[in-house]
């Protein structure tokens, strides 16, 4: 790297936007996003910015970079409103990491690399599940949609370090289902945490964002699918 920082070492970056975890909450998920912005420089000045009033415990440049700007131990201000299972604070639940990207392109190698370093440690430290790590347009659907569609969740996935798509079984759907029940789809995605009181078409957006980015049109059996799987809608 361009000052002798080695791939993936953690730089200590103080940030003053933070507090302390309501309820004595330890957290329990990981929320992934972009910055949404030119550079991660930019975005590092931005979550250190008192007047912003916004940060994160991680920050990855495109270069494997990482900054960390608030203590695991305490509450980032990165989530916003949204809710997850019954969580409805959900920067008090979570550690939020930003990668630095426009949100247009697709995010760099070395930058999934470090990543893919910082995350077992973190879900260690935490006893956190590969179920715990969720994209921001997850917890907060229609309202915002980081790490995008060029995100490689399917790449996080083979590592054990987000949930694999297709595993929940916990509800059963009617056999011989040729188009998929908007309720029943609802109801898995409310299982594996989808609990944004939010229309249809909104959830349908936020599940392809995690888990078919480029699908369109209206519900389709393989969005079901990659909720439950494949024995619910055959």
């Amino acid at each position: 790297m361009s000052d002798g920082t080695t791939e993936g070492t953690v730089i200590s970056h103080p940030s003053p936007n933070h507090g302390a975890r309501r309820g004595a909450t330890r957290p329990c998920l990981i929320v992934l996003h972009y910055t949404a912005m030119e550079s991660a420089e930019a975005a590092l000045q931005r979550l250190c910015d008192p007047q912003a009033e916004v940060s994160a415990h991680y920050l990855i440049c495109e270069q494997g970079r990482i900054w960390q700007m608030v203590d695991e131990a305490e509450r980032a201000w990165h989530a916003g409103a949204g809710r997850w299972g019954a969580c409805c604070d959900v920067n008090s639940a979570s550690i939020g990491i930003e990668l630095a990207n426009r949100g247009d392109h697709p995010f760099a190698e070395a930058q999934m690399r470090a990543l893919e370093g910082l995350l077992p440690a973190i879900m260690r430290r935490w006893h956190i599940p590969p179920e715990g790590v969720i994209g921001h347009s997850d917890m907060a659907p229609g309202r915002k949609g980081d790490p995008g569609r060029r995100f490689d969740w399917a790449r996080l996935e083979r590592q054990g370090l987000a949930r694999r798509r297709g595993e929940n079984t916990g509800l059963e759907a009617s056999a011989g289902r040729d188009d998929p029940d908007p309720a029943c789809f609802r109801g898995l995605a409310r299982e594996l945490g989808y609990s944004a009181e939010v229309d249809d078409a909104t959830l349908l957006e936020a599940v392809r964002l995690r888990y078919r980015p480029w699908g369109t049109g209206p519900l389709a059996r393989e969005d079901c699918t990659a909720l439950g799987t494949a024995s619910h809608w055959t």
